[in-house]
């Protein structure tokens, strides 16, 4: 009977919770590490798996975004940045068809406007509950996260499954607890959407 008992509690029992990417894009921001103690065990939300994936080029973690969701074991992500509009949090419904200097079309054939696929409403319901001020905007903010949103959201790999992608911007005076609070509710209210892996064979 053990043995059996250990063959059910091990690798055949894969973790079949989705994966939801977590990558603040902005390297001069620190401290949103979502270690929960000291036991190096990263928080992840109810039903999800979160992946957090480090600032970097902004070409090279679009491309690193991609290939992530195409795996097909990642099925959200959530960009986090800093807003320079007002005191509260702002979750961006849409993004641009520009370059990183916003000079030109990114793409000549993609569409004018992205709008995201995460569940805005929700996502702002969910911060409003944490105790944190937040609207939803259609106010696109000229800078790596607006890029970043529309790479991500024009590179989405056709399937059954439309992934769940989300800007969440903080205030620029919010502090790390405020930053890592709001980060949860968010990754928490898109989590709630999301579908177990499909058994592996």
């Amino acid at each position: 009977m053990a043995g059996t008992m250990n063959d059910i509690d091990g690798p055949v029992s894969a973790d079949r919770r989705p994966g939801i990417i977590i990558c603040a894009y902005d390297g001069e921001d620190e401290g949103w590490d979502l270690v929960e103690d000291l036991s190096g065990e990263i928080w992840s939300p109810i039903g999800a798996r979160s992946v957090p994936i480090a600032a970097a080029d902004p070409d090279v973690l679009a491309s690193t975004l991609a290939a992530r969701l195409g795996s097909g074991e990642c099925r959200a992500v959530l960009l986090v940045g800093r807003t320079q509009k007002g005191d509260g949090f702002r979750v961006q419904m849409r993004a641009e068809n520009r370059t990183l200097d916003y000079k030109d079309r990114l793409s000549r054939t993609g569409p004018g406007i992205a709008r995201t696929t995460a569940p805005v409403a929700d996502m702002v319901r969910a911060l409003n509950a944490a105790g944190l001020e937040a609207d939803a905007t259609s106010e696109v903010e000229e800078d790596v996260g607006s890029y970043l949103l529309y790479r991500v959201l024009s590179d989405l790999p056709d399937g059954p499954l439309t992934p769940s992608i989300g800007l969440l911007r903080a205030p620029a005076p919010a502090n790390e607890a405020a930053v890592r609070k709001g980060i949860k509710a968010a990754a928490s209210a898109m989590a709630s959407h999301l579908t177990p892996l499909p058994r592996a064979g």
